[in-house]
């Protein structure tokens, strides 16, 4: 199969995907933005549907990053210093205009189908013997792209 075939198949593969999300709501893409002037704030940057650890939009794919709930924030005492950040974390999306309890994503990064169909890597997607792979955790192994879109689809469907 040349690096063609395999782009070409890893495409039908997230257009397939793309038909079965239609009915799935999609979730905030957002950017950290900070100025002179403002306190730091996460900005709404698209949307795109949250499989797994894969964020497929309209016209592209990318690796999941943080994951977080905006909300207002509050004054109160923290046990932990990681309670105060992530609650700050959430008010830099609300200041960024995310409605309360919207999630939004941060930090993902662009896949390159390109590199994976020619048989590198790219985020957790990669061509393994010939077949578009996915790894699903940092610790885990690679997984066929197709079924893991089918299994992770079906879930966000409600019928896993």
């Amino acid at each position: 199969m040349t690096s063609a075939d395999s782009s070409a198949a890893i495409e039908a593969l997230l257009d397939r995907a793309r038909t079965a999300l239609a009915g799935v709501p999609q979730e905030a893409l957002g950017r950290e933005k900070t100025s002179r002037w403002r306190a730091p704030r996460i900005v709404r940057a698209g949307s795109a549907w949250h499989v797994g650890v894969l964020l497929i939009s309209a016209d592209a794919v990318y690796a999941t990053g943080e994951v977080l709930r905006a909300a207002e924030p509050v004054r109160r005492g923290y046990a932990a210093e990681s309670a105060r950040a992530r609650a700050e974390r959430r008010a830099e999306a609300s200041r960024g205009g995310f409605a309360n309890g919207e999630t939004v994503h941060v930090g993902w990064t662009a896949i390159d189908l390109d590199a994976v169909g020619a048989g590198g890597s790219s985020g957790p997607l990669a061509l393994v013997d010939g077949v578009p792979s996915v790894r699903w955790s940092a610790a885990g192994g690679y997984l066929p792209l197709d079924a893991y879109l089918r299994e992770r689809i079906a879930l966000l469907h409600g019928e896993g």
